[in-house]
């Protein structure tokens, strides 16, 4: 590489790093300001921006303290709450990838009839918005009898319409039928052509929408709170909802169940956003 070059390239890193770290800063600055709001009691929750102050203008270091978490523990019962969520949102990322990953699978592998006119359902429900099927999910649900149960709200969402679609993407792009057929003329029964071929080759679109769903149902707000009416049942993100007082609002421990909501979803971002970004590549082709 010769000089012109190195520094060309040099100045190119410069420039980039010049834009990436303000705007990681300005991205920063809202956590910054959750966490210490979080750790601040009633009283000095306005007394300023950031750290409290006291009379005389400095930092008013005696506030800050870990209060607001020892009584979302102790006394909130947020703990069970984030078992709730933590149940729901796994078995229902685990269960629907399995379900959407067979359907996506078999509409682009296999060859049958009506595999045309299910491939148009599909992306017909794509267009349906969501809000629409409250009155008619929660008719069947209470015909069936599973209001007020986990059941409820993990049926309807293990095989949504966009997973579907996502993972006939996938699959027509990174599941090659020469493999599939190999595989039949060596005497391997479908479900484990399924399993041992089809499900290795879709592992990045399967790691990105695991970490869809998983987010989507800690985040779901509306359904939870359609679905039960045992409070004991309720996720982690009605239970926020309710820290609210009737008289008065404790705006340091809301901030502090919204810290606790929101960092178990961080980590898990941070530990699989390689396999997430990958993963909607894999899905982003034509076909």
């Amino acid at each position: 590489m010769t000089l012109g070059a190195k520094a060309a390239r040099l100045s190119g890193q410069t420039a980039m790093y010049a834009v990436l770290i303000p705007t990681a800063i300005l991205t920063l600055i809202p956590f910054l300001w959750l966490v210490l709001a979080s750790l601040k009691g009633r009283d000095a929750f306005f007394s300023g921006v950031f750290f409290p102050k006291t009379e005389a203008g400095s930092i008013d270091w005696a506030a800050l303290s870990a209060a607001n978490f020892v009584r979302l523990f102790a006394e909130e019962g947020i703990g069970r709450a984030m078992l709730n969520s933590l149940f729901l949102s796994s078995t229902t990322a685990l269960l629907a990838t399995l379900f959407c990953a067979a359907g996506g699978y078999a509409l682009a592998v296999y060859e049958f009839r009506g595999r045309k006119l299910a491939t148009g359902l599909v992306l017909g429900a794509l267009i349906i918005p969501p809000p629409l099927l409250l009155a008619p999910s929660y008719k069947w649900l209470f015909t069936l009898g599973l209001l007020d149960s986990y059941a409820g709200l993990i049926l309807p969402a293990i095989a949504p319409a966009f997973g579907v679609f996502l993972f006939r993407q996938a699959a027509k792009q990174g599941v090659p039928k020469a493999m599939v057929e190999a595989a039949r003329i060596d005497g391997c029964p479908e479900p484990a052509i399924f399993a041992f071929v089809g499900l290795p080759l879709l592992r990045p679109m399967i790691g990105a929408f695991l970490l869809i769903t998983f987010l989507g149902t800690w985040n779901n707000f509306i359904s939870p709170q359609i679905v039960l009416q045992s409070p004991e049942k309720f996720p982690l993100s009605v239970a926020v909802a309710q820290l609210k007082g009737v008289y008065g609002i404790d705006y340091g421990l809301i901030m502090a169940g919204t810290l606790v909501s929101i960092a178990p979803v961080m980590v898990l971002f941070l530990f699989l956003q390689r396999e997430f970004i990958s993963g909607l590549t894999a899905g982003a082709v034509k076909g």
